[in-house]
């Protein structure tokens, strides 16, 4: 009897764990035969997609092996928002901010997995940012946080690059932040993980430059959405940078980053020189 008892009991967390696990979806934004599409990510074969991935879409029967298609960013954003001095390990001693402090990219600096990362001819001092990206699946204005998780789609990794230099020299971060190429992100878009709790991790040449979790962010995922809706409308496929930890360095051409966000994949780009 106590032995039915405690399968009873264990099987709503067993149901909810499997439903989990099927949530967990890989999408892919990809070139082939000279058109861009969605697709699905199943072990190593794409599954064409059909419609709007953020709205009314079927996903087709066809096969495309992943060797066989350019993968692109995953998502070609309308507004590229950032979240600066989002983890303790960041901001060193000083005080985190009563809100989240908020920049904008330009949507073209987003560029995919593989793409070059191109250090302009007078950059002296740029440095990878290696974050969780969140990417919108609704139109969102004005959410309270505790709808927050509707609005969004699911995760991807990205490299925040920026250049010191510019960044304490300029009136505004224009060319620190928002100069061509400047915002990698991929491989996948992934939906049904726990963004709140990733390993995210950059290396450089192979080193581990970060390490940290997304639990440590100072704002969680839901204040960061909720927070940027007051002031902007999100809309789907709109992206938002949640802010990177410990400390950066500078990076030469030639150097190969990485960026790891567990459950995602890994975002690998190489710095080149700008002519």
């Amino acid at each position: 009897m106590l032995r039915w008892i405690s399968l009873v009991l264990l099987l709503p967390l067993f149901l909810a764990t499997q439903l989990t696990a099927q949530e967990v979806r890989r999408y892919v934004r990809y070139q082939a035969g000279g058109e861009v599409s969605f697709g699905l990510l199943e072990g190593e074969e794409v599954r064409p997609i059909q419609g709007d991935l953020f709205g009314e879409h079927r996903i087709t029967t066809s096969r495309i092996p992943l060797s066989e298609v350019h993968l692109l960013a995953p998502v070609d954003p309308s507004k590229v928002i950032a979240v600066g001095l989002n983890y303790q390990s960041h901001l060193g001693e000083r005080e985190p901010a009563a809100y989240p402090g908020l920049f904008a990219k330009y949507p073209t600096s987003i560029v995919g997995p593989g793409a070059p990362v191109v250090r302009p001819p007078d950059s002296g001092n740029l440095h990878y940012e290696g974050e969780m990206v969140i990417v919108m699946g609704r139109e969102a204005k004005n959410v309270p946080e505790t709808e927050a998780a509707q609005y969004i789609f699911g995760v991807t990794a990205g490299n925040d690059i920026s250049e010191r230099d510019w960044q304490r020299e300029d009136l505004q971060w224009f060319r620190a932040k928002g100069s061509d190429t400047f915002g990698p992100v991929g491989p996948f878009l992934v939906t049904g993980l726990e963004p709140n709790d990733l390993l995210l991790q950059t290396r450089v040449n192979g080193e581990v430059r970060q390490s940290q979790r997304t639990s440590d962010l100072i704002f969680d995922v839901a204040e960061i959405v909720s927070y940027v809706s007051r002031y902007v409308t999100l809309y789907p496929g709109d992206i938002i940078f949640t802010g990177t930890p410990g400390s950066t360095q500078a990076m030469e051409p030639g150097d190969v980053v990485e960026v790891e966000l567990e459950g995602v994949g890994i975002l690998r780009n190489t710095i080149v020189a700008g002519g």
